[in-house]
């Protein structure tokens, strides 16, 4: 392993480790930070972000999984050349897919003011949105925004989560 894949690994569970500390973080220490905002919102705000980040979190671990199992053949001396060319063509599409769900979920978080995880398998998009609001018309727009973004038809669901 090179020492620029080396950094980015360290430095993604460094990320990985803050974001689990704070999302887990009890909530009377937030509390006692701030005495002017209401329980009630904070333990709300709380949650969402965890469940969000919860989402985010499991998705980047299973890349992170099978991007390892990819390096693992391109170092491994046993592998022929067209199976490392098959796992460093799998590492681009997985960084292909990562980008284009960062970019849908900033695009939904712009349009529609609403905090998602966006998830890009194959022919199919799951969108699981924050939002008390579970309108039709709203999940209709953003299926539309999201169908925006390819050339070909996708299966999408949108979810709502309160």
């Amino acid at each position: 392993m090179n020492k620029q894949n080396f950094w980015f690994i360290t430095l993604f569970s460094l990320i990985i480790i803050l974001s689990v500390y704070y999302v887990t973080m009890p909530n009377d220490l937030l509390l006692s930070t701030s005495n002017e905002i209401d329980e009630e919102k904070v333990s709300v705000s709380i949650s969402d972000v965890e469940f969000i980040s919860a989402l985010r979190i499991t998705k980047e671990e299973e890349r992170v999984a099978k991007e390892e199992d990819y390096q693992a053949v391109l170092t491994s001396s046993e592998s022929t050349v067209d199976e490392k060319n098959v796992a460093l063509e799998m590492i681009k599409s997985l960084n292909e897919q990562a980008s284009l769900e960062d970019s849908l979920e900033k695009k939904i978080k712009t349009d529609f003011s609403l905090d998602c995880c966006v998830d890009v398998e194959n022919s199919s998009v799951v969108s699981t949105c924050l939002s008390s609001n579970h309108d039709n018309s709203l999940a209709n727009n953003i299926m539309r925004v999201i169908q925006d973004e390819f050339d070909v038809g996708k299966s999408i669901t949108i979810k709502f989560e309160s």
